[in-house]
């Protein structure tokens, strides 16, 4: 799995800057300053500069950690260009693998799921200083719930540290708005039952209350845009569910099979013993 990188929207964290050392006092005026003191005192002083010189060099770090960042980013374009051109060679890839994720399925319900069977293509766009935010595209073919071709939202940062985002408004055919029929649909299942529906996936794209920690976005942009096709290659949990109940009646089916034999066994040992007595009479008869 591809490390995850710090989200490009959080604020980078600084380094508290280091309180004001104590000076020393002029000899001369503090004659009889004891020398622990003094000692402790210059000591500090000197930890307060070799904290600035590693906190100079921290930020030259990141300058440099940034630089390199931005030049990798464009060298994986071709990659990632070509990477696109080959998934959309494969049917049902992108809903496959948001279905396979743990935390994306959870946002999914039934119809989100139908309506994704129509996404093609999956593209993240960094900004050029990377830190400042970036974009996810979602490329539609026509489909029967809304007019758009592309889906996007872009997350920002702006100067001072302040995250926001933007989306693209969803134009919803008649009567196939998703999120309104999400929530339909949790109040009257709520009447029903305990467990309720998610909310729709698409109820994402008008989410702007915490772009600073959107779970969503990080997750696409972290964890699958790097590597998709390990959660496309995830196996199906209704399978592997299947086939283990398949093993535990097999299992089940072998006890009840050994226990006939068992029982077979016994009344072998039976008549064994009957016939060793019916043997003994005769024996006992001839004597006579």
């Amino acid at each position: 799995m591809a490390p995850k990188r710090q989200s490009a929207l959080l604020p980078q964290s600084k380094k508290p800057k280091s309180a004001p050392s104590p000076k020393l006092e002029d000899k001369s005026a503090s004659p009889g300053l004891p020398k622990g003191e003094k000692e402790q005192q210059e000591a500090i002083e000197h930890i307060d500069e070799v904290q600035n010189e590693i906190d100079r060099l921290n930020e030259q770090a990141s300058e440099e950690i940034l630089k390199v960042e931005q030049k990798y980013n464009k060298l994986r374009q071709p990659f990632f260009q070509k990477r696109s051109e080959l998934i959309a060679k494969i049917p049902n890839f992108w809903v496959t693998t948001f279905v396979n994720h743990p935390q994306v399925s959870a946002l999914l319900g039934e119809e989100d799921e139908e309506a994704l069977h129509y996404l093609t293509r999956v593209e993240v766009t960094e900004f050029e200083d990377i830190k400042s935010g970036y974009r996810i595209d979602f490329y539609f073919d026509e489909n029967p719930y809304f007019e758009n071709k592309v889906l996007s939202k872009e997350f920002h940062l702006n100067e001072g540290g302040d995250p926001s985002s933007k989306s693209t408004e969803i134009k919803w055919k008649s009567g196939k708005d998703l999120t309104k029929r999400s929530s339909q649909t949790q109040n009257k299942a709520s009447r029903k039952r305990q467990h309720e529906e998610p909310e729709s996936f698409f109820t994402w794209f008008t989410d702007h209350s915490d772009a600073g920690a959107d779970e969503l976005g990080e997750v696409i942009k972290d964890d699958i845009w790097p590597n998709p096709l390990q959660y496309y290659l995830v196996p199906d949990m209704g399978d592997e569910e299947g086939e283990a109940e398949d093993d535990d009646d097999d299992d089940e089916e072998e006890e009840g099979l050994e226990d006939i034999d068992e029982g077979d066994e016994g009344e072998e040992d039976e008549d064994e013993d009957d016939d060793e007595g019916e043997e003994g009479e005769e024996d006992e008869g001839e004597d006579d």
